[in-house]
């Protein structure tokens, strides 16, 4: 087959499929730095290794996705500028850090929101997280899928937290997010905004008595070795957004485009499931290493919830009304989800 025969066929394929045929020049070759403060044996990192897998499989190898864990490109604020400032290309922060860029993406972190994994999906795939990614763009960055992070559970060096009344004194660790605050002060616990990259040796030092944060990421940082009680609060769900720099999308060809975008999907779906699996796996871990579980009750749990209403239904209040009708259509909607 000569080549004028050949691109005519390729184009009569792509007309029947609707495909689009990619010219040679669509993809080009591309060094993608994607960083993230979680260390490799991290469900995060996990996702990463498998879009940079996808990436090069569809690109045919011309685009190479190369990661940068453990905050060595420096912390989620300092990396989502430079994405904004266009000297990097790719980070997966918590959605919680984005709060002072995009004020609305505090509703994801309103406390016992959601009960469970299905929920916390539904409602970060549908309406509601489509609408905050879609505040991103004017702010120099591109929101391509959510990432499972997990349920957020408190730990300390005190006692079990089995009940509200036990977070009372409790000087804990949190992340700066005037809810996470306001939400810890209800429970008449003392909360310290603070950065991740410092918490440990706060935790060493006895600055603070405790933390929270999902259980992946309590065995991956090794703080069962300087906390004895991790409980199963379920406070926050945390997700994680797979962030693209404008600057650097606005580059790309639509080819390119449709490449990363279809592979942060189908790693998401893939790092999900590593994520709920670590999970499971890394509460029995922590008790390996010595460190106390306990769940709490779900008598207890709805007694937290209560405490904790005020503190979302003020915060809720100060959002754009629209905002605020999603958000509370979007959780009536997930809450049939098991």
């Amino acid at each position: 087959m000569n080549l004028r025969v050949w691109v005519v066929a390729m184009l009569a394929v792509g007309a029947t499929t609707g495909a689009p045929v990619a010219a040679a020049q669509d993809i080009q070759e591309r060094v993608i730095r994607f960083g993230h403060l979680n260390n490799t044996d991290h469900p995060v990192s996990a996702g990463v290794r498998k879009f940079a897998e996808i990436v090069a499989a569809k690109s045919g190898g011309k685009m190479q996705v190369k990661e940068f864990p453990s905050n060595q490109l420096g912390t989620e604020q300092q990396q989502t500028s430079a994405l904004q400032g266009g000297v990097q290309e790719m980070q997966s922060p918590a959605t919680t850090s984005l709060v002072g860029i995009v004020k609305d993406y505090g509703v994801v972190d309103f406390p016992f929101t959601v009960a469970n994994h299905a929920q916390a999906f539904a409602l970060v795939d549908g309406p509601l997280g489509k609408a905050l990614q879609e505040k991103l763009p004017e702010k120099g960055l591109i929101g391509l899928a959510y990432w499972d992070l997990g349920f957020r559970n408190v730990t300390n060096s005190k006692r079990p937290v089995a009940k509200p009344e036990d977070l009372d004194g409790l000087k804990l660790r949190v992340i700066p997010n005037p809810v996470f605050l306001e939400t810890f002060k209800a429970f008449k616990a003392n909360p310290v905004p603070m950065s991740f990259s410092e918490l440990y040796t706060a935790l060493e030092t006895k600055t603070v008595d405790g933390q929270e944060n999902p259980y992946s990421v309590i065995l991956s940082n090794k703080f069962y070795e300087v906390q004895k009680f991790v409980s199963a609060t379920n406070h926050v769900y945390g997700t994680n957004i797979i962030l693209v720099s404008r600057k650097f999308w606005d580059k790309l060809s639509p080819v390119e485009q449709k490449i990363l975008q279809d592979a942060a999907l189908e790693a998401r779906d893939y790092q999900r499931q590593v994520s709920r699996t670590a999970a499971d796996k890394a509460v029995g871990e922590l008790q390996a290493k010595g460190m106390q579980f306990n769940d709490v009750a779900p008598d207890q749990k709805e007694r937290m919830r209560q405490i904790a209403r005020p503190v979302v239904d003020k915060a809720l209040a100060t959002y754009d009304p629209a905002i605020q009708k999603l958000y509370a259509a979007e959780v009536a909607r997930v809450q049939s989800f098991k």
